[in-house]
């Protein structure tokens, strides 16, 4: 029974120290993701100034409505609180402390993927990806 718990002990630790090991990604997968997400990014900036063209108009209007006069006057007056001020002052060092995390598991998981799952799943995924952009190219395109 103990010679059991020893096998498995040891199978455990291998998994465990070789889970440790992440491969880095290549050039090319970085170049690859970055290319996909500099094209989402113009598709989101491309949304957003549609959305603000068309919401100008109506938020011109609502100008002279008293319940916008009042949940201005809210905002403005949040805004010179000095909790609110203290809040998005964390916010801002918390995302500023995060931003380093972030790109480091990003890599982590662009390594994993293009080591251990691109060979199974990357034509799949690849055709996945042009799919959704053309698509996406006659929905939100990103020029």
């Amino acid at each position: 029974m103990n010679a059991k718990y020893v096998f498995a002990l040891i199978l455990v630790l291998q998994v465990s120290m070789s889970l440790c090991e992440l491969p880095e990604p290549s050039p090319e997968m970085v170049e690859l993701y970055n290319t996909h997400k500099a094209t989402f990014m113009k598709r989101l900036m491309n949304f957003y100034n549609k959305v603000h063209a068309a919401a100008t108009p109506v938020v011109e209007g609502l100008r002279d409505n008293e319940r916008s006069q009042d949940v201005r006057e809210f905002a403005e007056n949040l805004q010179s609180k000095p909790e609110y001020q203290a809040f998005v002052k964390v916010a801002s060092a918390i995302g500023q402390e995060a931003i380093p995390l972030v790109d480091k598991a990003r890599t982590a998981a662009l390594g994993v993927y293009e080591h251990y799952l691109r060979p199974h799943i990357g034509i799949t995924l690849g055709r996945g990806i042009d799919h959704a952009k053309s698509i996406l190219d006659e929905v939100l395109p990103a020029e």
